[in-house]
This record gives C-alpha cells, sequence and structure tokens, in this order.
C-alpha cells in the first residue's frame, strides 16, 4: 500500500496547539508585571499578520526580519511567516552596527518587525539599510509614543488591525526555506545558515522524544535562550505543535525577575546558557526559604559547557535535572545531548557514575552522523583517548552558507564543526575545546574547559575563564581569570591546589588573575576572543617573563 507523501512543512504542525489547547497561554513579561493571551488569540493573530503582510507585498521566499526579544508577538511573527511560505530572519540585537547592517544587506530583508525599546539602535541604520521596504514597531507598556523615520514604519497593531483570521497557507515543497540565522565567527563577515521547512520539521519532532528533552503539551516552558539564536533552540516550534505554556521573558533577562517569573508561571523546563544558571543559583542560594522551585523539572544548557558542579547542585538542591547540549546554529541547533539516564544499563548505576555521563557532551540525537577525524579525514577510534575534530551530517545540519561559499568549512557532505573531542566506548561525545581556544603548550594540548569547569567547582567561585597567553619557550601557556563570589576569599594558591588535585603540573595555568567580570559574546558565551585582546592591550606578561622583563 502507497502511503499519501504529504510535504514536510511548518504549516502542517503550527496551528496545531492552538487547535487541541486553545485556552493555553502565551505570557510575556512587562515593565510592571506580565501580558497574556491565548493560544487561540495568538493564532488568531499570526494569520492576520500573514494576510498584512502578504498585502505589504511580502510573496513566498521573501525574507523578514526580527529585531526582537522573546515575546509573543515574536511568536506570531514566527507563526505567520512560517505558515505564508516567507523567510524568517531573526536579528541579533546584540550584534554591532556593522554586523547588523551587512546582515540585513545580505538577506536583503524587505521588512524588519522591532520591539519598540530596540527602535533606537535600528535606528543607527537608516540609510545604510536600502533593502528594508517597511518597518514594523511592536509596543509594549512604556514605550508607547515612539518615533523613527526608518521607512514605511507603522504600529504593529495598527499593521494586523481589521484583516482576516483565516490565511490558507500555501503548499510549498518542503525543502523551502523557513528561517536565516547568521553566525558571527571569529573572522571575517556573519555567516548565514538557512534552515528549511523539512529540518525544523524533524528537528521540532526529534527535540519531543522522551530520551530528547521530551517537551510534553503539560509543560510550562521559560524560554529564556533567545529567539534570535538558532531559532531559539527550536523551543517555540514545539511548543507552538503541541499547545505548551510558553512564557516569554522580553528584555527582563535579570536573575531575579527570571525567578520570579518561573516561580509565579510555575515553569516546569526552561532554556538557557550556564550564566544564567549561575545567577539563578547565586541568587537562589541569598535566601533559600523564599523562593519555591518545586514545579521546576529540568532546564537545558547550552551555548557553552555547564560546570559539573553546577549540573549537580541542581540535582542536589531542586531535585532538578540539568540536560545538557552540544550543537550550534550550524546544527539547528540540537546535536548531541546528556540526561542522567540514558540508557537502560544506567538504572543499576549509582547516581556519581549517572552523573559522570551528564557531565559529557552526550550521545547523538537519532537521524544524524558525526564523528571524530584527524588532520587527514581518517576517522578515529571511539576509545575515550583519540582526540580530534568534530565533524556532524544529517538532515538538519547545515551543508553551505547562504550565497557564500565556504568549502574550508565542510567536507564531503560533513560539517566541520571547529570543536575537537573524543568519543567513549558507550557513544558519549565529550567536547576538549573549540580548537581556537585549546592552550598547546610544548606541543601538548591542554583543555580551557576542563581547567575552567575544575575551578569553578572550588567554593567562592562564580565564573573562570582559561585562555591561551604566547610563551617563547612552550609557545602557549594558560591563564585562569577569575570572578568571585560576593564576600569570598580564595587565593591564587588555593585554585592552583585544587587544580593540581585533578591535572598534571605542566598543565595548571601560570597565573590566577581576579576580575570583576568576564565578557560575553552576544549568545552569552565567555568571549575569549575579547579576553585575549584585553590582555595583549594590557601589555600583559606571564609571571617568568616578568621576571625576565624586569
Amino acid at each position: 500500500m502507497a502511503m499519501m507523501h504529504t510535504p514536510l512543512l511548518m504549516s502542517n504542525i503550527l496551528d496545531r496547539g492552538a487547535r487541541v489547547a486553545p485556552k493555553e497561554e502565551i505570557v510575556t513579561a512587562t515593565e510592571s508585571g506580565v501580558r497574556r493571551q491565548t493560544y487561540k488569540e495568538t493564532r488568531d493573530r499570526a494569520h492576520q499578520l500573514a494576510h498584512a503582510l502578504a498585502n505589504a507585498g511580502i510573496d513566498i521566499g521573501d525574507r523578514v526580519g526580527t529585531f526582537m526579544w522573546n515575546g509573543s508577538r515574536h511568536l506570531e511573527t514566527y507563526h505567520a511567516v512560517a505558515g505564508m511560505g516567507a523567510v524568517l530572519h531573526t536579528l541579533n540585537v546584540r550584534l554591532s552596527d556593522k554586523d547588523l547592517a551587512y546582515i540585513i544587506g545580505h538577506a536583503e530583508d524587505k521588512v524588519i518587525i522591532v520591539d519598540a525599546d530596540l527602535l533606537p539602535k535600528l535606528q543607527q541604520l537608516n540609510g545604510r539599510i536600502p533593502s528594508v521596504e517597511r518597518v514594523i514597531v511592536a509596543t509594549e507598556e512604556g514605550f508607547e509614543g515612539w518615533s523613527t523615520d526608518l521607512p514605511n514604519s507603522v504600529d504593529y497593531e495598527a499593521f494586523i488591525t481589521g484583516q482576516p483570521t483565516d490565511y490558507s497557507w500555501p503548499q510549498i515543497d518542503e525543502n523551502s526555506p523557513l528561517g536565516l540565522c547568521y553566525t558571527s565567527g571569529t573572522t571575517g563577515n556573519p555567516k548565514g545558515v538557512e534552515y528549511e521547512h523539512r529540518s525544523q520539521y524533524l528537528h521540532t519532532l526529534t527535540q519531543c522524544m522522551t530520551d530528547s528533552i521530551g517537551i510534553s503539551a503539560t509543560d510550562s516552558i521559560c524560554g529564556i535562550v533567545p529567539m534570535f539564536h538558532a531559532m531559539g533552540w527550536g523551543v517555540p516550534w514545539a511548543a507552538l505543535m503541541l499547545g505548551c505554556k510558553q512564557i516569554m521573558s522580553h528584555r527582563f533577562m535579570d536573575p531575579a525577575r527570571l525567578l520570579e517569573l518561573m516561580i509565579s508561571e510555575e515553569v516546569t523546563l526552561s532554556t538557557g546558557v550556564p550564566t544564567i544558571w549561575q545567577g539563578i543559583k547565586t541568587i537562589y542560594e541569598s535566601d533559600p526559604d523564599k523562593y519555591d522551585l518545586s514545579k521546576l523539572q529540568r532546564l537545558t544548557c547550552g551555548g557553552s559547557a555547564p560546570p559539573p558542579s553546577l549540573i549537580r547542585w541542581y540535582w542536589d538542591t531542586l531535585d532538578v535535572e540539568m540536560i545538557q547540549g552540544w550543537g550550534m546554529t550550524e546544527t539547528s541547533p540540537l546535536a548531541t545531548l546528556s540526561r542522567r539516564l540514558m540508557k537502560r544499563s544506567h538504572l543499576s548505576d549509582s547516581l556519581n557514575e549517572q552523573f559522570e555521563n551528564v557531565a559529557k557532551a552526550g550521545q547523538l540525537m537519532p537521524g544524524l552522523e558525526l564523528d571524530i577525524f584527524d588532520e587527514d579525514f581518517n576517522r578515529l577510534p571511539h576509545d575515550g583517548e583519540s582526540v580530534g575534530e568534530i565533524l556532524i551530517r544529517g538532515p538538519w545540519i547545515c551543508s553551505e552558507y547562504y550565497h557564500d561559499p565556504q568549502p574550508e568549512k565542510f567536507h564531503d557532505g560533513w560539517l566541520m564543526t571547529g570543536d575537537v573531542g573524543k568519543i567513549d566506548a558507550e557513544e558519549y561525545l565529550i567536547i576538549s575545546d573549540r580548537s581556537k581556544d585549546l592552550v598547546k603548550s610544548g606541543g601538548e594540548w591542554i583543555s580551557s574547559v576542563d581547567l575552567e569547569n575544575q575551578i569553578v567547582g572550588l567554593d567562592g567561585v562564580a565564573q573562570a575563564c582559561v585562555v591561551a597567553q604566547p610563551h617563547p619557550k612552550w609557545d602557549e601557556r594558560p591563564v585562569a581569570l577569575v570572578v568571585l563570589e560576593p564576600g569570598a576569599e580564595v587565593s591564587a594558591d588555593a585554585v592552583l591546589a585544587h587544580c593540581a588535585a585533578v591535572f598534571a603540573k605542566w598543565q595548571l595555568p601560570d597565573d590566577v588573575l581576579y576580575v570583576d567580570s568576564i565578557p560575553l559574546t552576544s549568545t552569552g558565551k565567555m568571549d575569549k576572543k575579547v579576553v585575549r585582546a584585553d590582555l595583549e592591550v594590557q601589555g600583559y606578561l606571564l609571571p617568568d617573563l616578568r621576571d625576565k622583563a624586569g
């Protein structure tokens, strides 16, 4: 019997949540509290937005930019643009003017939808974004009196008012583009990653698997990861499909406000980067009796590896599972995940053994291929010892950049991730480092990530960043920058002694520098490029070089 071939289009799953759970809520944080609307209202408004965009000349394949925080109108734009067959281009609000002007021009965005509080930043690009024909301004409490001379500016509510609440989604090819996300590399212009309907449909289903993140219609989800970063890790699509309650933090990203939202809205699942979870831990520990997180079940953590001590703290203190994931914009981003129980055989493991596995980057998601290779593209053994570059391919993995051929990033259908790691006998991926963040000392590699995780496990340390510094004899030596918890006193000797319990003497940092904060990238990761540049500007010298210079 032949099966009916229905194209895998996001429009075939996006209306489902509103159909099965029309009264469930989308909650957006505001200056004075929250703003609530139902799934039915959100769905109807998304269809109205699609009509308004079509009337404004947006056709299948046209790029619609969003310059927005996480909020219900951003979600409506996801829904509308995907449904009508246009391309959703989520712009990172933390990028420089230069990068933003380049990205908007390269993508040829025809329309930009912008949150009113971000309008001044977009205004700075006026005259430098000729492709943009119209700007739609989404207004939240406190920003009603906006004004701009950006082209054809209109208020979001005025734009959709009076439009029909049913748009007949077109049937297009499942390999048609759905979204564009630009990833800012260390050199050159940002690179565009195009997501297709088929790839995101499959990614969405995979996210909801029990052994993946296990997103369920019963969840109350607080997606802290920005919707402009790898499509919010795909969570908005899954939530729209299932009809989960969604809590959107908008611009209110301080840990105290996030904690308040998570408690008041009975959040069961939240997504964020390690710096967010470190911040919430610090607030919670200041007054544990004040915060009731009993409804919270699991956190997903990506962007960079969380310290094992942080993973264990959430479990031991709050009975909350932290799911570590590895991926990147080019992988949509779900590639590997690590949960406490990934196999039936783990049921008989001790808690400590289970958490040893959680500290790894995890196991490959079904449908993908991943392996480690040497410099000649020979596969390396999965022995937990052999270290090589991680290559990956599959139905939601980027195979080329948007209008920007970079053959050095791809090999025989594989994406060369730039990450270095090993695979153990249990088929867990273990990330050693970004290739550019490894410290090469005397011909031997030192993992900055492993050192950072060890240092952060020391009481009183809030954050640690390890970078390489040039050395005439050893090529490079590691230096540790440390941020202490408020009021804590931890000596450099204590940091080194703590590291010496795990690392060989030659692997220990040559210096420990105490800083108030560590610069972050636009996606919340530690910006080691800036750290290295700052040390260079300061004329920093390693201790033994200082002695010689003195």
